[in-house]
């Protein structure tokens, strides 16, 4: 299985994705390393988070203040006093009166004493370096009543420091940084799709310009520099490939006249000739002037003026061919009948649709034995069909996938090209019913024309 082109905006995104979280990890590597080696900065941060977690279990009922732990937070401020460090804390009012305390002689070692009135924040080093060995307190409202919230860390057992960085990081800097992240790929992405609309019309325009229109152009209006560049220069592309098929169709065109004129002498020379040869040589003649004239056909079928279309009678076209062809047919002892049905009108190229019912009824009578019975119809609908009961496209195993070939018997087949091609230019639909020794039936649907 193939696989699909990738996407522009799947790209971009990716790539923004790509160095804004590189960006986001280098940012969040410096502010760590920032906040790592300002003890000074860091540890304040540890003392004002992990008050505010105490000050969540002061309640204030009736005037009392308790503190009221759950076990959690029993377990993470607990009193410790080992060689890995230890946690001392004491609550109190701003009059003095003790909440809770899980210390003694610590409490007046390293907190404030009681008299002292509350200050909002104070902190003080035990011992400089990491861990942290540091006293502090804060104050805080509830119920209306002052509370003093005091915590001596030594040595930091619980690995506070770690919480503080990791609370700073997701309120400083990752929720925000997030935030800002979905902002800049929403941003980045709608903006690739607005700008991207002039190419989606460009192509829509493309895939509906009409191929039988040599001066089709896509528009440039109203389109951003760099894609009415590319536009501009996709027309100057069309307008070269209109040239060149234009050459080419004058070309096979010019070809098949002037060859057309030295044919007929020679045909005539030959006439006088009394020799079996010169009769074989006539028949090639014949061959040749018959690929000639369906070449010219092709030529004429792939040069057609859009005005040309006009609303016509497939009946009466039907009848003209049968009228102008019949002597053709008998001449080669074969027989043609023409049934009317009733056909709608439709919007179609009268000359080219005489050419693809020419081209097939010559094609019955010339690859049938002779006594084949042809018949013509137009109807019921826009539908016309040529019917034969001759030996079947035995020579033409690849009709339903290409109606262009060459024949096992070295003749080039362009009488069914010319008419898919006509086909094409009105949008109708060929249908193929062939067997050995049954015969053919071709159907030619034009609905798409009515």
């Amino acid at each position: 299985m193939k696989p699909r082109n990738p996407s522009l905006i799947g790209i971009v995104a990716r790539r923004i994705i790509a160095f804004s979280l590189v960006a986001m990890a280098i940012q969040i590597g410096v502010v760590l390393a920032d906040y790592w080696f300002d003890d000074e900065k860091l540890s304040v941060l540890m003392l004002q988070q992990e008050t505010e977690n105490l000050a969540a279990h002061v309640q204030v009922r009736n005037g009392v203040v308790t503190y009221e732990p759950n076990h959690e937070m029993r377990e993470r401020y607990q009193d410790r006093r080992d060689d890995d460090g230890a946690i001392f804390l004491r609550i109190r009012t701003a009059a003095g009166v003790i909440v809770y305390s899980n210390c003694t002689s610590e409490c007046a070692q390293h907190f404030l004493p009681v008299g002292v009135d509350a200050p909002q924040f104070w902190k003080r080093l035990i011992a400089p370096g990491k861990p942290f060995s540091v006293a502090g307190g804060q104050t805080f409202e509830r119920g209306g009543t002052t509370v003093l919230i005091e915590l001596a860390i030594l040595n930091d057992p619980n690995g506070f420091v770690y919480g503080a960085l990791l609370h700073e990081m997701f309120d400083s800097m990752i929720v925000p940084m997030t935030l800002m992240f979905c902002l800049v790929i929403g941003a980045t992405i709608w903006s690739i799709r607005s700008a991207l609309k002039p190419v989606a019309m460009a192509a829509q325009t493309a895939d509906a310009l009409d191929p039988r229109d040599g001066k089709a152009r896509l528009p440039v209006t109203r389109m951003p520099q760099e894609i009415a560049r590319l536009v501009t220069a996709v027309n100057r592309m069309l307008t070269r490939v209109a040239d060149l098929i234009q050459s080419q169709k004058l070309f096979s065109s010019s070809i098949a006249h002037e060859i057309r004129t030295p044919v007929s002498i020679a045909k005539m020379e030959l006439s006088r000739i009394n020799d079996p040869r010169a009769r074989n040589a006539e028949r090639d003649l014949d061959a040749l002037t018959h690929i000639l004239e369906q070449l010219t056909s092709l030529a004429r079928a792939d040069a057609v003026d859009p005005a040309a279309y006009q609303r016509t009678s497939l009946s009466q076209i039907g009848a003209a061919v049968a009228e102008a062809i019949a002597p053709f047919v008998f001449d080669h002892d074969k027989s043609l009948e023409f049934v009317d049905d009733g056909t709608p009108p439709v919007t179609a190229i009268p000359a080219l649709v005489e050419n693809m019912l020419r081209n097939l009824i010559e094609n019955a009578v010339k690859h049938n034995p002779p006594g084949t019975r042809i018949i013509l119809a137009c109807g019921p609908g826009p539908v016309v069909s040529v019917e034969d009961n001759g030996k079947g496209l035995v020579d033409l195993p690849e009709h339903h996938e290409d109606l262009g070939y060459v024949k096992s018997s070295g003749q080039l087949g362009l009488g069914l090209k010319i008419v898919r091609r006509i086909s094409e230019l009105h949008q109708a639909t060929i249908a193929i019913d062939t067997a050995p020794k049954r015969g053919t039936k071709i159907s030619i649907d034009f609905s798409a024309a009515v």
